[in-house]
């Protein structure tokens, strides 16, 4: 026996047929590539989404084939994944701030058929396609004015405007793939996470709960979370969804860019990884300006420093809503939305319904929810990876269906998250862990300090020892010392870095966060090359406890 209701396939073209019906005319406000901002409503969206599938469909696209984007935030690009997935397609999502041999493997990898890209990433495309014989046609997100004179491609406007927009959406399988977006590949070849319609339409419900987006339809959002990142957190399919007014920034994430759109048009909520935030603060803090309108940041990616979240909130009186997450889960984990500045806001949240976590040991065993123990997070739910795509023969659940997430994490009685490390960039001292991201959110804030970041370097009485690599900002000197004397009562003793130095930057990966990879093979040729470097000793560690 089975219920008595309607056979309604929860299938992404719904949500953007909902919104050209109820909020037609809800404004898109996009910073085109080619430089003028331009405005269109989710009708328009909707219209030339179906015009696009038309001509995706003369291709000879067909059901779950994969069509690659290497795009900003823009119009045309949301247009393209509507396009795409309405017609049964696969959105690829490329990241363009990948290395060459990255995006070649995952072109071929995927076997792309179409790529659509926007015209500043053509020095990309002529390096990468010749190394992709799978991609029979190229599409640029522009006009024929804009075209480059000496690439073959089609122009995006020229090409769907030969199509009508009578185009059938739908009437396939909720189960259907819809999108596609590959790991950073922080270990090994990067892997495949394949969005089914029904995952991300219940990712898109699960978001715009109160308690973790909450938008709603008299909000105005700026997405500066790229498209191509981790399925751009869902805002694509959540803001359409409540038909609220949406601003999409292109390639311009600088702080001027930002605050200049947030200003112009009157933007409440918007969402990004820590480093947009730090540079938007940075160019308020120096040219003395307010926010008028902004009430709410979604800060997620990587961990969002307390100085940072505390300067939004107490002298700006913004909100900072500090996420977690990961590509494999759609990529929403646990969101907080604090009440007060209190060290609960400090974490990132509880979990959602349709999320399921649990923390075991190194030999499985599962460890209590006292916020103090630390234990392997994994999760299971709705919006979770079971398989990565072409690797299908590879078992990522345990027994119980949990996914292991790579974080070490706590969680404390009232379901409060709170993410140690990632497992490979812990740091084993004396036998206990020591968390690298909680001492770079406490030297992070240091008035001196850009950028920090923590790793591990062997110690032959403790096993690992912190080092601390500090970016300061432009302008300005600082001692080793300053730093350790910073970080006194920030910290417990025994976690003080054995050394701290300064570099001139700290490398950043493709979605921004630090890249520790490349920190521990800097610190590896440097090791085997006998540099020296200048440092401070930190004090003994003290008893491990």
């Amino acid at each position: 026996m089975s219920g008595l209701m309607q056979d309604w396939p929860l299938t992404l073209d719904r949500i953007l047929e909902h919104a050209q019906r109820w909020h037609g005319d809800r404004e898109i406000v996009t910073r085109s590539i080619e430089g003028p901002i331009t405005r269109c409503g989710y009708a328009d969206i909707h219209r030339r989404a179906r015009q696009m599938s038309n001509a995706l469909l003369d291709l000879g696209i067909r059901p779950g084939e994969r069509v690659a984007t290497l795009a900003f935030n823009t119009s045309r690009h949301l247009e393209a994944w509507y396009a795409i997935m309405g017609a049964g397609g696969v959105c690829h999502t490329l990241n363009p701030r990948l290395f060459i041999e990255q995006l070649v493997y995952i072109v071929n990898h995927a076997q792309d058929q179409v790529l659509l890209a926007d015209t500043v990433c053509v020095p990309l495309l002529r390096a990468i396609l010749p190394r992709c014989p799978g991609v029979r046609q190229v599409i640029l997100l522009t006009d024929e004015a804009h075209m480059p004179a000496d690439f073959e491609a089609l122009a995006y406007e020229s090409w769907i405007g030969r199509y009508g927009a009578d185009c059938k959406w739908g009437g396939f399988s909720e189960e259907s793939p819809a999108g596609l977006c590959y790991t950073s590949g922080t270990t090994g070849e990067p892997k495949g996470v394949m969005y089914s319609h029904r995952s991300n339409y219940l990712h898109m419900l699960l978001s715009v709960m109160p308690d973790i987006l909450g938008i709603s339809a008299r909000d105005t959002v700026l997405a500066i979370v790229p498209m191509f990142h981790a399925n751009a957190w869902g805002l694509a399919f959540a803001v359409p969804a409540v038909g609220a007014r949406f601003v999409l920034p292109g390639a311009c994430l600088d702080g001027a860019s930002v605050y200049e759109l947030l200003e112009k048009e009157s933007v409440t909520i918007a969402a990004g990884v820590p480093t947009v935030w730090q540079g938007l603060l940075q160019h308020v803090e120096r040219e003395g300006l307010r926010f008028s309108s902004l009430r709410r940041i979604i800060c997620g990616g990587s961990a969002c420093p307390e100085s940072l979240l505390r300067a939004y909130q107490q002298r700006y009186g913004i909100e900072v809503r500090h996420a977690w997450g990961m590509t494999e889960m759609s990529p929403i984990g646990t969101l907080n939305p604090p009440a007060s500045l209190d060290e609960l806001a400090l974490k990132p949240g509880r979990v959602p319904c349709g999320i399921d976590m649990t923390l075991v040991d190194d030999d499985g065993r599962p460890v209590p929810f006292d916020g103090r123990t630390f234990g392997r997070l994994k999760v299971r739910g709705h919006s979770v990876v079971r398989r990565y795509f072409r690797r299908e023969d590879e078992e990522l659940l345990d027994a119980d269906g949990y996914f292991d997430t790579g974080d070490i994490a706590t969680i404390d009685p009232a379901g409060f998250l709170q993410i140690t490390d990632r497992a490979k960039d812990v740091i084993k001292s004396g036998g206990e862990w020591i968390s690298s991201i909680e001492i770079e959110n406490a030297a992070v804030a240091h008035a001196k300090a850009a950028l920090a970041a923590v790793v591990g370097v062997p110690d032959a009485k403790w096993g690992e020892r912190p080092l601390l690599l500090v970016q300061l900002k432009s302008g300005v000197t600082a001692t080793p010392q300053e730093f350790l004397q910073h970080l006194e009562g920030r910290i417990p003793r025994w976690w003080m870095p054995a050394t701290v130095e300064f570099v001139e930057a700290i490398p950043l990966g493709a979605t921004g966060k630090v890249d520790k990879k490349v920190l521990r093979a800097q610190r590896a040729e440097a090791a085997e090359a006998g540099s020296k470097v200048d440092v401070a000793a930190g004090p003994s560690p003290g008893k491990l406890r």
